[in-house]
């Protein structure tokens, strides 16, 4: 056993940077964590150059964010690095809470078959890190270490930076810049922009334990434990023998002196046992908080993941959150920045990535009122709950000791074409796409790996469509479309056909749904079609493909809309 390593990665003269006036980058990414470093591998696949700074010159100390999501793996499928993460990384759909030493409740993240990816893995963010670090360098991002942002100015087509190194300071000039610099966020700060929500008066201890341990692969939550009673506990395995535990300490836990090793050794051994042995690779004591921005775009600055949002631990909901922003915002600013949208696209980011963080921080707030209650009716509630579901199905649907991240529905967002026709299940405008079993060119694949590169369309037949159709298709864009899009290179939709048998149609990809769970999931019959956006949610679906209509869902899709009465 031992503990990790940081790599050290080198440090690069600023000098092709530096020039007066200022140089001027279309596109710049401040922070190197998951986020920022999701960002700019989206930034490359879709052809865009991307400048990255970050102050330091290593990966997160730490475990820090250690669940991702199956949403979260799915988008990181997109951006080249998920089958990586998940052969290092713990797969786990069981979570187990206990009151004491009963287990009153149990969850399935994935209760159904047929999904590429699990409800989740632990892995911790230093591994994720230097994997996103290797990907985005192979696509020829440029990252700068020891490149810290002291200033920005925002200008009406710009932003400035001032960007101070080991070789003196430097200003540069991005047309769009991406802040990811944390949740303390020195750009958000520097800007004077405002952040509100709820700081819970609470303590938690993380401690990253090395150990040899055959515990199942499962969360483990525990209320009033015998080993730390009148307090919470929760455990994660994660990769390389590493255990993530975290211990309740209340508000008038002194952080300082329960970093020590003389104070977290003995809580691990009543827990563990005194005969196990194990060492320590890190100590970090926390108090949590729910907050957001007011608003995530102010212009040409765009705030991403922990510098616009934070939310407590409980329910992985903060780096996987993250990584949906930055699937949200990515494609969108792709489409601004090579003119095939409007600026007015990018208000939608804020709008729908704000009402996802409102979703995530209700959610968090409620786990966190329930494992950390403060008054004494909410404590005899909680414990009340507990009790019962030792016994009854109905109160078990009660304990919260943290709602697990799942993806935002953004159905409320403006870029959605509302149905018209019925259709049953989950796969409404806005919603995610449901993953599924499939076959392309006779090989076995994933619904979720054919989707996610541009605008698409999803047409489910049971026969080779007719020649009309075929000439539809392969003439969709919006080259016809409004005036304000009609001077930029059209955006193309790449159409994909769905089919329970192979059928043979030139130029186009076929989908067999090898064992019609497509079809079930998306509720569709010969005929049904679905807009799909480039991050792989839905933006419109009819039971009949019509040109005109997909034409006009595309323009409603690329914020064509935006401000017409």
């Amino acid at each position: 056993m031992g503990a990790y390593i940081n790599p050290i990665y080198p440090y690069k003269s600023p000098a092709d940077l530096m020039s007066t006036p200022p140089q001027r980058k279309p596109l710049i990414v401040i922070g190197a964590g998951p986020v920022g470093l999701a960002a700019a591998i989206d930034a490359r696949l879709q052809g865009l150059d991307v400048l990255v700074l970050d102050d330091d010159k290593t990966v997160s100390v730490g475990s820090r964010a250690v669940c991702y999501a199956k949403r979260s793996l799915e988008i990181l499928d997109r951006l080249g690095i998920a089958e990586q993460a998940c052969n290092m990384g713990v797969s786990w759909n069981i979570g187990r809470t206990f009151l004491e030493e009963d287990e009153v409740y149990q969850f399935n993240l994935v209760p159904d078959a047929g999904h590429k990816r699990p409800g989740m893995i632990n892995l911790q963010q230093y591994h994720v890190e230097e994997m996103l670090i290797a990907r985005a360098l192979e696509l020829g991002a440029d990252i700068r270490w020891q490149h810290k942002v002291t200033a920005v100015t925002r200008e009406s087509d710009h932003a400035t930076l001032t960007v101070e190194t080991p070789e003196g300071t430097f200003e540069i000039e991005a047309d769009w810049l991406v802040v990811a610099d944390g949740a303390r966020s020195p750009v958000r700060r520097h800007l004077g922009l405002d952040i509100e929500g709820r700081v819970f008066q609470d303590r938690f201890l993380i401690a990253d334990v090395i150990m040899k341990a055959d515990y199942p692969a499962e969360r483990w939550f525990w209320f009033d434990p015998p080993f730390h009673p009148n307090q919470s506990v929760l455990l994660h395995k994660q990769s390389n023998n590493v255990w993530r535990i975290d211990f309740q300490l209340g508000w008038d836990a002194d952080p300082e002196e329960e970093k020590k090793p003389e104070k977290v050794i003995p809580r691990l051994q009543a827990m563990l046992g005194d005969e196990r042995p194990f060492e320590l690779e890190w100590v970090s004591i926390y108090t949590f908080q729910c907050r957001r921005m007011t608003d995530f775009r102010h212009g040409r600055v765009l705030f991403v993941g922990d510098a616009a949002h934070q939310v407590s631990p409980f329910g992985a909901r903060g780096a996987n959150s993250g990584f949906q922003d930055a699937d949200d915002l990515m494609w969108k600013l792709g489409l601004v920045i090579k003119g095939q949208a409007s600026e007015k696209l990018l208000d939608t980011y804020a709008h729908d990535r704000q009402f996802a963080a409102d979703e995530n921080i209700m959610n968090s707030t409620r786990s966190t009122d329930f494992i950390t209650p403060k008054s004494r009716t909410s404590k005899t509630f909680r414990n009340q709950v507990l009790a019962l579901a030792k016994h009854y199905p109905f109160a078990r649907k009660l304990v919260n000791s943290g709602r697990l991240s799942m993806p935002s529905f953004l159905t409320e967002s403006v870029l959605n074409t509302p149905d018209a026709e019925p259709f049953e299940g989950q796969m409404v405008p806005g919603a995610p796409m449901d993953d599924a079993p499939v076959q392309v060119n006779g090989r076995d694949a994933w619904l979720l790996d054919q989707v996610g590169k541009g605008f698409q369309l999803l047409l489910f037949v049971d026969a080779v469509p007719s020649n009309e159709v075929l000439a539809q298709l392969a003439n969709l864009s919006s080259e016809c479309g409004s005036a304000s899009l009609r001077a930029n290179e059209p955006v193309q939709v790449t159409p994909l056909i769905v089919t329970s048998s192979p059928l043979n149609i030139p130029g186009v990809t076929t989908i067999v749904d090898t064992q019609g769970l497509v079809a079930k999931r998306y509720d569709a019959k010969p005929g049904t079609t679905y807009l799909l956006r480039p991050d792989q949610h839905v933006a419109a679906r009819w039971r009949q493909m019509d040109s005109a209509k997909i034409q006009a869902a595309l323009f409603r899709a690329l914020g064509a809309n935006i401000g017409q009465a």
